[in-house]
């Protein structure tokens, strides 16, 4: 119960089984594929135990117990099913291709196989590119690595992983890095296409050669491509694709450039429609367009060119819509094309004339007896013309696009001399075998055998012939050989290729005549299959991987891949630079006239891959082989019979044999010596005195602990993988731990270096130390001892000062006394002065007041007396002043004292008594003439007594001090003779402010301290009066006045009729102004009146004014006191 036996299948090999029991107690087998066995007497005999290691699976399938087509396959089985892609058959990768994405490609997995040995880590892809990239630089020799395995099998993709894995092992990330690995989707966007077997099958072989520097970073690649398949453009079978540029174009362009090339969807043309399949599931052409533009960007291609190859693209599309129909052409049967704009857009995107378009399909010329003859072509025929023409345009332009490529990114030795260190990995198409197989099927499979054939020779030939040269024991180990169906394909007289390229140079030769020469040469042989009989045209060939069909039909013509002479002239007058670019081997050899000149295809092909051998003979092959689990694209599936098939024609199990009794690892004794010193004990075997060859097995048998599944050889000591990977495992930890005794010694001596420098150091800073703290030390003892030295000095001055305080204040007393003596004898004696000059004053006073009461008394009536008649003569003076001025005043207009009767006539006379209501103030005035009392000038008192009576309360209210307290800014007491910008005193009102400069000017003229202004033209007296009158005093500043004044108006009236009748009274007639206020022009200053010369008189009138209209000016009682 629970254990693994081999059930027989019925069909095939051996299935694995699990024994079970089931509730009933029987016991059952569960196969591989999950099917259940009952177990019976008949099954007994087929049952066989199975080996453990075939039950959980090795990575190496050398180490497999049951050694067996059934234990190779179920290993695979079991480590496919854990989802383990990989697997070894010594250094021999097998590849299962998992339909899925894994995630054992990343960063981390490219650092976790950089710089390990095969086998010691789990089967990758990536160990063997690590492998090649450790040997090429290890051995200095060229490394190739052949992945070959059935279309779908995942060789493209395995050469794409080995690609990224060497870019990312030089760590460069150079520009030439990423060109690399952007040159694969350019290629495979017109390269690869959608087959049944494949969503992204190579139609094309490659060859990438990596060149490196010798620090192991990439210098450059080269891209070789061996035998595009060129009918796919023309034709698909069904659920086929054509290649994956076309789609791309068509899904990714823009709906401009799509309008200019007049393209549509990929469901309108022939060229993309045969195989009734136009999309592919799980691929997004409008992403992959994306990255191709990018790539071809990468790769220097300029816009320029992205385009033109677009339009050749377009043109081929508009070309295999193109029909032809029937017509008869000089009796003959012809053909013309039938109208469409894809024939004018295909020969608009070809630049070409689409008349010599239309002649170069529908008619071919020949060379007849030195002169051209015209034959029309069938529909048919210009339909094969067609498709030949288009074929060839692809084709072309796809060398074209390789060689652009390779330019960018291949760089060839500078000189002659230079040896440059490559890897080179092959990825060409598998074997194929469809239900109808052509001329191209013949040149894939027969690249195949070419390369079974290298993988049989370095597996199987090769390494038997060296164990007979060196001697080894060896036991010959049987294999399948296919150096037979090469002889019949390409090596022997008469071989096949031969034949075919025989019959393609004659003018007349057909298929059928090329497959009757080829059943009269190989039928009788078991490589060659011929038809059942004569009117077949399949022909087999028994290839190493089974037999295939051809079918004959076609191979000729696909052989010569030649174009009509009228195609070729046609090109030559394209305008395209891309078009002649890509035809340009053609146009400059002539080819087409010389047609027995002309390479064909096979031809070609055959001498492309003789040079593919030679490089992959100089290289030191690794192989992987890929296989294909199921043809249903899915992944988990693992199809047994499917699988089986590839691992027999792959050889693998001849392979394990091999390489399980065989010596994969062979040196020289001189590499080996040189490569393994470190391993070798020199007290066991000195170099020095003993031969290579015993120090090589002094090796062995101290490394490999006595193994003896080696050899020694005459020259060469071969080993096994395992051995090789302990001998390097070893060789790697005596390096470490030489490294690490190299290490160990160089630290001691740098550290010891060090310690002695930081000892020196040390005692430097040391001795540094110890002499500041002694510096310090001496410093602060020396500071203590100056510290003494005060106290003891201080204590002395001290008591030396104490005792002369004591006597100064001794000193001081006596000497205060003395001065506070005399001090208060000074001040009595001053008291007593002062008290009699005080008595005398006093006394004086008294006197005076009473010599004052005396004369007072006596002179009162008397000074009385004498007052009134000073006051009777200055009246009778001024009334005869008075008469004088109306006398003089009849000769002239106006005069001054008429204008000052005029404004101040309503004053009374001094003799006049009060009429009407007085002022306030005034009220108790007496009505009659008041005559004073005259006093005699001598009984009054002396000034100087006066004066010092009132001495002390003048000081009082002196001009100075006022200014002081209320003048303004900076303004003093002094006397100013100019203008000033603001008043001495502070005033609320704006009015104000003005009023007091405008007047402080005015008074500055009347005193002559500034000059009056220049006069203006001269106008009557009597106008200049009545404007100056009209502007500056109104009749509201008359009646002003006169409440002032207390007078009545009647008295101004009564004075007005007593003036002379000669005297014009213009000036009191001027007419009122209402306009003027107390804050008019007149008040504010800015009139243009005051600015003219005016009089004394005319001054004193217009300070008078400012003083009665304005209350707030501190000028008006003093003008009043002084009118009065």
């Amino acid at each position: 119960f629970g254990d693994f036996v081999w059930l027989d299948s019925g069909v095939g090999v051996p299935i694995g089984a699990e024994v079970k029991v089931i509730d009933t107690g029987q016991l059952r087998l569960i196969d591989d594929e999950g099917k259940e066995h009952k177990v019976n007497k008949k099954m007994e005999g087929s049952i066989r135990p199975m080996h453990p290691t075939s039950v959980e699976g090795v990575n190496d399938m050398i180490r497999l117990g049951d050694l067996n087509e059934a234990g190779l396959l179920r290993n695979l089985l079991v480590r496919h099913k854990e989802g383990i892609i990989y697997t070894y058959t010594g250094s021999i990768l097998v590849a299962v291709n998992p339909y899925q994405l894994l995630p054992i490609y990343t960063m981390d997995h490219v650092n976790m196989y950089t710089d390990r040995r095969l086998g010691e880590l789990p089967p990758h892809v990536f160990a063997i590119a690590d492998s090649c990239f450790f040997n090429m630089r290890r051995k200095q020799k060229n490394q190739c690595c052949v992945i070959s395995g059935e279309s779908g099998a995942g060789k493209t993709e395995s050469t794409k992983l080995m690609l990224q894995f060497l870019a990312a092992l030089s760590r460069q990330h150079s520009w030439i890095e990423q060109q690399i690995l952007e040159a694969n989707p350019i290629l495979e966007a017109f390269g690869n296409a959608k087959t049944i077997r494949n969503d992204n099958s190579s139609r094309f072989g490659k060859y990438i050669d990596i060149t490196f520097t010798k620090g192991g970073a990439i210098d450059g690649a080269r891209f070789e491509q061996y035998l595009l398949e060129k009918s796919r453009v023309c034709r698909q079978t069904p659920d086929e694709r054509n290649y994956h540029i076309f789609y791309y174009m068509l899904m990714g362009m823009s709906a401009e450039q799509k309008k200019i090339l007049s393209l549509g969807t990929a469901a309108e043309y022939n060229y993309l429609t045969m195989g009734n399949c136009t999309t592919c599931e799980g691929r997004d052409d409008l992403k992959e367009y994306t990255h191709f533009q990018s790539a071809l960007k990468i790769l220097t291609f300029t816009e320029n060119d992205s385009w033109e190859i677009s339009k050749l693209l377009a043109a081929i599309l508009h070309l295999g819509n193109v029909n032809f129909e029937s017509t008869i052409v000089n009796n003959l049967e012809g053909c013309e094309v039938l109208k469409s704009t894809h024939f004018s857009m295909a020969s608009q995107l070809l630049e070409v004339d689409l008349k010599e378009l239309r002649k170069s399909l529908t008619q071919r010329s020949f060379v007849v007896t030195r002169e051209n003859v015209s034959k029309c072509l069938t529909p048919a025929q210009a339909i094969d013309g067609r498709d030949a023409f288009v074929k060839a345009i692809y084709g072309r332009l796809f060398i074209w696009i390789v060689e652009k490529i390779n330019s960018a990114i291949y760089k060839p030795p500078t000189t002659l001399d230079e040896v440059q260190q490559s890897i080179g990995l092959l990825d060409i198409f598998g074997f194929e075998n469809f239900d109808k197989n052509s001329f191209e099927q013949l040149c894939i499979n027969f690249a195949n055998e070419q390369l079974q054939q290298f993988f049989v020779m370095h597996i199987f030939k090769l390494e038997q012939v060296e164990y007979a040269c060196e001697n080894i024991v060896w036991k010959h180990i049987d294999y399948i050989d296919n150096q037979s169906t090469l002889d019949v394909l390409a090596n022997k007289p008469m071989n096949m290729l031969a034949l075919i390229d025989e019959e393609s140079n004659f003018p007349k030769g057909t298929d059928t005549t090329m497959l009757q020469k080829m059943n009269q040469v190989h039928g009788k042989g078991k490589i060659y299959i011929p038809p059942k009989n004569n009117y077949e045209t399949q022909f087999g060939i028994q290839h190493f991987a089974g037999v295939v069909y051809y079918d004959s039909k076609g191979f000729l013509e696909k052989n010569r891949d030649t174009l009509s002479s009228d195609l070729i002239q046609l090109v030559e007058t394209s305008t395209s630079k891309l078009l002649k670019e890509v035809f340009h081997k053609e146009l400059r050899l002539g080819a087409i006239k010389n047609p027995k000149h002309v390479a064909t295809l096979s031809g070609q092909f055959r001498q492309s891959l003789d040079s593919l051998m030679k490089t992959l003979a100089a290289c030191q092959p690794y192989f992987i082989r890929c296989i294909k689990p199921n043809d249903f694209k899915k992944p988990m599936v693992f199809n047994r019979d499917l699988c089986m098939r590839q691992l027999r024609y792959s050889g693998m199990m001849e392979t394990i044999r091999i390489r399980k009794a065989g010596y994969p690892v062979r040196y020289t004794f001189s590499e080996f010596l040189d490569r393994y010193r470190a391993l070798l004990k020199t007290s066991i075997c000195d170099p020095k005195s003993e031969s290579k060859q015993k120090c090589c097995e002094s090796i062995c048998e101290t490394v490999l602990n006595g193994e003896g599944d080696w050899k020694i050889g005459k020259t060469k000591i071969f080993l096994k993988d395992f051995h090789d990977t302990a001998l390097e495992l070893g060789r790697m930890k005596q390096l470490n731990k030489k490294a690490f005794l190299i290490q160990k010694v160089m630290r001691g001596y740098k550290y010891r270096r060090e310690f002695l420098r930081k000892r020196a150091a040390a005692l430097v800073i040391q001795k540094s130390w110890r002499g500041y703290k002694g510096r310090k030390l001496y410093k602060v003892v020396q500071l203590g001892f100056a510290r003494l030295q005060a106290q003891v000095r201080s204590r002395q001055l001290h008591f030396q000062y104490k005792k002369k305080r004591e006597a100064a204040v001794i000193l001081q007393a006596r000497i205060r006394g003395y001065l506070a003596r005399k001090d208060w004898s000074r001040k009595r004696n001053a008291v007593i002065l002062l008290q009699a000059h005080t008595r005398g004053v006093l006394a004086r006073k008294a006197l005076m007041k009473m010599r004052r009461h005396l004369l007072l008394s006596a002179k009162e009536k008397e000074m009385e007396k004498r007052a009134i008649l000073e006051r009777q003569k200055h009246l009778q003076e001024v009334l005869r002043q008075k008469k004088e001025m109306e006398a003089k005043a009849q000769s002239e207009s106006i005069t001054d004292q008429q204008m000052v009767d005029d404004i101040f006539g309503f004053l009374p006379s001094i003799t006049a008594g009060q009429e009407g209501q007085a002022p306030v103030g005034y009220e108790n005035f007496e009505k009659e003439r008041i005559v004073m009392e005259e006093i005699h000038i001598d009984d009054l008192p002396m000034e100087e007594d006066l004066l010092r009576d009132d001495y002390d309360d003048l000081d009082e209210y002196s001009f100075p001090k006022f200014a002081s307290m209320f003048f303004q800014g900076a303004a003093t007491a002094t006397h100013i003779r100019q203008r000033i910008r603001m008043p001495l005193l502070y005033h609320e009102d704006e009015g104000d402010v003005l009023a007091s400069l405008k007047v402080w000017w005015i008074i500055l003229r009347f005193m002559g301290d500034l000059p009056e202004p220049k006069k203006p033209v001269k106008v009557q007296e009597t106008s200049a009066q009545k404007r100056f009158l009209s502007q500056d005093l109104s009749s509201k500043m008359d009646r002003h006045l006169s409440h002032m004044v207390g007078l009545d108006q009647r008295v101004l009236r009564h004075k007005q009729d007593r003036q002379p009748s000669t005297v014009q009274r213009e000036v009191f007639k001027t007419p009122m102004l209402p306009s003027v206020r107390e804050d008019s022009e007149v008040m504010s200053g800015e009139g243009p009146t005051l600015d003219q010369p005016l009089t004394s008189l005319e001054k004193l009138h217009i300070i008078v004014g400012y003083a009665i209209i304005s209350h707030d000016l501190r000028l008006k009682k003093l003008l009043f006191k002084t009118i009065t």
